[in-house]
C-alpha cells in the first residue's frame, strides 16, 4: 500500500459562476451531471463537489468508476495533480477493499472507503453487485455500458445521503445515455423543480485556467462550422466522424432570400418523403442555367410523431397549400414535377386530388426515382456540394441540419453498401425530399443542360 503525501495547495485557476453554482446545488441534490465540450473543466468541478461530498457524508463505501478500471484511476483518484488523492492528500491512501483497488480517507465524519472500478462492459457489473454505496463518481458516463450504470444506481438506493455524479462528452442525440437516462431525469426536474437533478454545460470557454490568448489561439486550429468544433468545443450532441457530405458547410450552402430572388430558374422540382411515424417533407428545388447550380428556395416540413391525427388527405392539402404560393412568383413551377415517395401509392393519389382541387392540374405527380439505389442519389449530392453547386434558403434549418448530421451508419454496412444512419437523431426526411426532387434531372446536372 501506498501512503499519498501532504502536498502544497492545489493550483487551482478561479472558479466561475456557473461551477461555483453547480457546486452549491452539488450539497443537496441526488443527481449531478456536467456534460460538454473537452478541456471544459467537467472533471475538476465535479471533483471539487464530490470531495465535498465525502466530506460530509454519513456512509463508508463509494465508487469512482469510468469506461476501465485505468480511466477512472486517472481521471478520478489522480487526475493531474486535481484527484481525490490530491485534494485528501495527508490523510488518504491507496489499497485494495476486497481485491478492488481503492483509496482509503480520513475525514471528520469517519474513514470513507472509495473503490475504483470499470464499467465498460456488460459484465463489468459483477465487481460491484452486493456493494451498499453511498455516493457514485461515474467520468465518461456514455462511454460505460448501460447495465453497469443502472446497477450504480441500483447501489446507491440504501445510502443514507444518496449521490450521483456524472461527467460525459457529447454523443450524437439518440445515444442509449440521453434517451435512456439524462432525458427522463431532466424532464422531472423540469416538472418538479424539487426533483433533485443537477446539470450544467461547460465549454473550454469555462475553463478558467486559460488565458484569453490562450483561448484565441486554440479555437483558431478549429474549421467553426465542422462537426468537429460543434463536438468537441461546443460539447454538441452531434457526431464528429462518417460525416457523408464532407465538403458540406453552412457558409457554403446558404443563401438569403434576396439572393434567391434574384435567380433566374429554368426549371423547377417538388419532393417529397412521407415520413410514417417520423416527418413528412416537400423541398421545392430551383434549376439556374445550363443546370449550374440547384437551389432549394423553400421546404414544407411536418414532425408528426405516431399520434398526429393527420391522415393522407390532410399532409396532401397542406403540401399543395404550400406550392400555391410558389406558383404565383414562378409561374412555371405550375407544369413541373412533384417526385413523391414511390411506395405510397394512396399519397399520390390524394396529392393528386389536392392539387386538382386549388387549380394545379398542370403539375406532374410521379414516384420518386430509386431505380439505381439510395447510394447514388447520396452521391449525386455530394458531387454537387463538393462543387459549390447546391444552395439553400437560410430559413430552411431542418435541411441544414439533416446536411450537417447525416452519418453512415457502419453497423448496416453490407455487401459494400453504404447506407446512412435512419435512428430518428436527425431529420433525414429532409435529405430523403431533396433527392427526391434533384435526382431525375442528374444526366442535366453532371453532363450540364
Amino acid at each position: 500500500m501506498s501512503v499519498v503525501q501532504t502536498s502544497k495547495l492545489i493550483p487551482y485557476a478561479q472558479i466561475n459562476t456557473k461551477q461555483s453554482n453547480y457546486i452549491i446545488r452539488s450539497q443537496v441534490a441526488w443527481l449531478n451531471v456536467l456534460e460538454g465540450g473537452k478541456r471544459s473543466s467537467k472533471n475538476i468541478t465535479n471533483l471539487i463537489a464530490w470531495a465535498m461530498s465525502l466530506e460530509t457524508h454519513p456512509d463508508k463505501l463509494h465508487l469512482a468508476a469510468g469506461y476501465t478500471q485505468g480511466t477512472a484511476k486517472m481521471n478520478i483518484i489522480d487526475s493531474n495533480g486535481f484527484g481525490l488523492k490530491w485534494i485528501f492528500a495527508g490523510r488518504c491512501r491507496e489499497g485494495l477493499y476486497q481485491n478492488i483497488d481503492a483509496l482509503y480517507i480520513n475525514t471528520p465524519t469517519g474513514q470513507k472507503i472509495v473503490l475504483v472500478a470499470g464499467g465498460g462492459k456488460i459484465n463489468d457489473l459483477a465487481r460491484i453487485k452486493g456493494f451498499s454505496l453511498g455516493t457514485v463518481y461515474i467520468t465518461e458516463v456514455n462511454e460505460c455500458a448501460m447495465p453497469f450504470v443502472q446497477e450504480c444506481f441500483d447501489r446507491t438506493l440504501a445510502s443514507g445521503r444518496r449521490q450521483i455524479f456524472m461527467d460525459l462528452n457529447p454523443k450524437p442525440p439518440r445515444h442509449w445515455f440521453y434517451l435512456d437516462v439524462l432525458d427522463f431525469h431532466m424532464e422531472r426536474q423540469k416538472s418538479d423543480p424539487t426533483y433533485g437533478m443537477n446539470y450544467a454545460h461547460m465549454t473550454i470557454v469555462d475553463n478558467m485556467s486559460l488565458t484569453d490568448d490562450q483561448l484565441r489561439r486554440e479555437l483558431a486550429t478549429y474549421d467553426r462550422d465542422s462537426q468537429w468544433f460543434k463536438r468537441d468545443i461546443l460539447g454538441l450532441r452531434t457526431s464528429a466522424s462518417g460525416r457523408i457530405y464532407e465538403g458540406y458547410s453552412y457558409k457554403g450552402m446558404a443563401v438569403t432570400r434576396e439572393w434567391v430572388k434574384k435567380q433566374f430558374f429554368i426549371d423547377f422540382s417538388v419532393g417529397v418523403d412521407v415520413g410514417g411515424t417520423d416527418a413528412t417533407v416537400a423541398t421545392l428545388n430551383g434549376f439556374t442555367a445550363n443546370y449550374d447550380t440547384v437551389v432549394g428556395v423553400d421546404g414544407y416540413y411536418h414532425k408528426q410523431g405516431i399520434d398526429s391525427g393527420k391522415d393522407h388527405a390532410q399532409y396532401a392539402a397542406e403540401i399543395a397549400n404550400f406550392i400555391l404560393p410558389w406558383t404565383k412568383v414562378y409561374p412555371r413551377l405550375a407544369a413541373s414535377y412533384v417526385f413523391t415517395e414511390a411506395a405510397d401509392k394512396l399519397f399520390r393519389q390524394a396529392l393528386r386530388k389536392a392539387l386538382d382541387d386549388i387549380g394545379l392540374q398542370g403539375m406532374t405527380i410521379t414516384p420518386s426515382y430509386k431505380k439505381d439505389g439510395i447510394l447514388d442519389r447520396i452521391n449525386t449530392m455530394r458531387i454537387l456540394i463538393n462543387q459549390g453547386r447546391k444552395k439553400m434558403a437560410e430559413h430552411m434549418a431542418e435541411w441544414f441540419q439533416a446536411y450537417e448530421m447525416a452519418v453512415w451508419d457502419v453497423d448496416k454496412y453490407a455487401d459494400k453498401e453504404w447506407v446512412r444512419v435512419d435512428d430518428g437523431s436527425y431529420p433525414v426526411d429532409c435529405l430523403d425530399s431533396d433527392e427526391y426532387s434533384i435526382q431525375p434531372f442528374k444526366p442535366r446536372l453532371i453532363t450540364g443542360g
